[in-house]
């Protein structure tokens, strides 16, 4: 039985062609070609925002809101002085049920009662409903 020659035999043991115009290409680089690619443009980002949490906003019982009513009293009468406050409130997702409970401190310039907003130095406006909590030296030494 006759050998048939390779077809490529004329090449097959050349060594690998070296480009002069194109540097050569990394394992990783090459391989990333043949990746695969992202058929749901934007499902990652789904995923996150799907796994990112969010806290419940809590009720304030009447207590609560009635102690908060007191401390923005004392704020209003002393607000000529520009009193420091610490404030937590609650901040809306934009996107989820829920939010994040924050805290900012400042001074504070404006009691709007019409509006129900409480305004810091910094520009900051905080709606009273939101507000879960207000610190300040004018209510220490009470009770």
């Amino acid at each position: 039985m006759e050998k048939h020659p390779h077809p490529y035999e004329d090449i097959l043991h050349l060594p690998p062609h070296v480009s002069a115009e194109r540097p050569h290409m990394s394992m990783r680089d090459r391989a990333a070609q043949f990746s695969a690619f992202a058929a749901l443009v934007g499902y990652e980002d789904i995923i996150d925002e799907t796994a990112r949490l969010t806290t419940p906003e809590r009720e304030l019982d009447e207590v609560e809101k009635a102690e908060l009513d007191r401390r923005i009293g004392i704020l209003a009468a002393h607000l000529h002085e520009k009193p420091n406050v610490t404030i937590e409130y609650f901040v809306p997702d934009e996107l989820k049920t829920g939010g994040a409970y924050h805290s900012k401190s400042g001074a504070l310039v404006r009691i709007s009662p019409v509006r129900k907003i409480l305004t810091l130095a910094d520009g900051t406006s905080i709606r009273f409903h939101d507000v879960v909590g207000i610190e300040s030296e004018l209510f220490r030494g009470e009770f």
